[in-house]
């Protein structure tokens, strides 16, 4: 998207000469394309966009160029550091039916070699169309005036129903699954992995401070007993993997050297069991609605930023909650909090990737 179209022959160079920056990412839900510039080019960057939404230059050079970028991108990423694969692991072993079980990168370097200059026509032809875009503009603008320079850049386009082939969702987790892995990394790993709610239910918004009451920042209560208190561990984590669908809680630690795989368990589900008991207080639960709060703030100070949380939200189709979705964080209780714990890490329905480092002997041993 970035190798140039047909009135464009470069989108960074054209970009560039207004003095823009920008850039694109993808994940399991949408691509994000974004350029940041002085709001007096808006013109001239809506014709940049349409150009390359309906004229892009789809050769065989260009997907060279490209499948080379992403192999390396693959190998970087995912293949030549430690723990690169700990998410495809993760994925391959929460999801059996749901997309979701695929990286977005690729299962395997495999698909990206193999992607054809007819596969890649495909898609551009059927998923960039206006119909499946949502376009977001903040800053120094004229609502009105903004409106009327994106119907003179996108108005003659085709309004083409986009075809979405249909998917099953992931089925109800019946049954608690395993999976050990050994890989050449410094430390052990442990990831317990519990079905959550979807981006849209309201179950969703205290799973989420659950997490953070867990483990965000050095006081928490998993960072204080598990790492400074017992020593068993370097680093734990609890956090949500923020999916449109229903996604995935993870509990994550990263052992002391020396500790035994089964004990550090233990004392992580001693941790998740007594939440279950005993939440937080209510000093601990304002404690974490004002993080959150804080967080939410700064997520909205630059004009990029509010442009992007205007299009996600629009992506959700509930941009009417991007400014109260606050207070329903704010309605949590602790006895809420309770409710949705027990419900979360006592159905006894989850999974847990052993992630082990090889012994120094070649002896895979845990």
């Amino acid at each position: 998207m970035f190798s140039g179209s047909k009135n464009f022959e470069s989108y960074d160079k054209a970009s560039q000469i207004m003095g823009g920056e920008s850039n694109a990412f993808t994940n399991n839900d949408f691509t994000n394309y974004y350029i940041t510039l002085a709001a007096e080019f808006l013109p001239y960057a809506l014709r940049l966009e349409a150009d390359r939404m309906q004229n892009l230059n789809i050769n065989p050079r260009s997907l060279e160029v490209q499948r080379s970028v992403v192999i390396e991108e693959f190998k970087q990423r995912y293949i030549n550091q430690p723990y690169g694969d700990l998410w495809k692991e993760i994925r391959e072993l929460a999801y059996k039916v749901h997309p979701y079980r695929w990286q977005t990168i690729g299962m395997d370097i495999v698909h990206i070699e193999q992607a054809t200059l007819d596969q890649v026509q495909w898609f551009y032809d059927n998923f960039y169309q206006p119909s499946n875009a949502i376009l977001s503009l903040s800053g120094n603008i004229d609502p009105t005036r903004a409106k009327e320079m994106v119907q003179e850049a996108f108005g003659d386009m085709e309004l083409r129903k986009v075809d979405f082939a249909p998917y099953s969702q992931e089925p109800l987790l019946s049954e608690n699954r395993t999976h050990t892995i050994y890989r050449d990394v410094p430390s052990n790993l442990i990831c317990i992995i519990f079905p959550m709610a979807e981006r849209k239910d309201p179950d969703y918004y205290v799973q989420d401070l659950i997490s953070d009451a867990l483990s965000n920042g050095k006081s928490s209560r998993m960072y204080q007993h598990l790492v400074v208190e017992q020593e068993l561990f370097t680093e734990v984590s609890a956090f949500i993997s923020g999916d449109d669908d229903a996604g995935l809680f993870i509990v994550m630690g990263r052992y002391s050297e020396g500790v035994q795989i089964e004990k550090g368990e233990e004392a992580i589900w001693q941790e998740l069991n007594s939440f279950c008991q005993e939440p937080l207080s209510e000093t601990e639960l304002q404690k974490m609605k004002n993080k959150n709060e804080a967080a939410a703030t700064f997520s909205n100070m630059k004009i990029l930023d509010k442009a992007m949380n205007l299009a996600y939200f629009a992506h959700l189709d509930m941009t009417e909650r991007i400014n109260t979705e606050r207070n329903l964080y704010a309605a949590i209780d602790v006895s809420t909090l309770k409710t949705q714990a027990v419900q979360l890490f006592q159905n006894k329905k989850h999974c847990t990737l052993y992630y082990l480092k090889n012994s120094e002997n070649g002896n895979k041993q845990i």
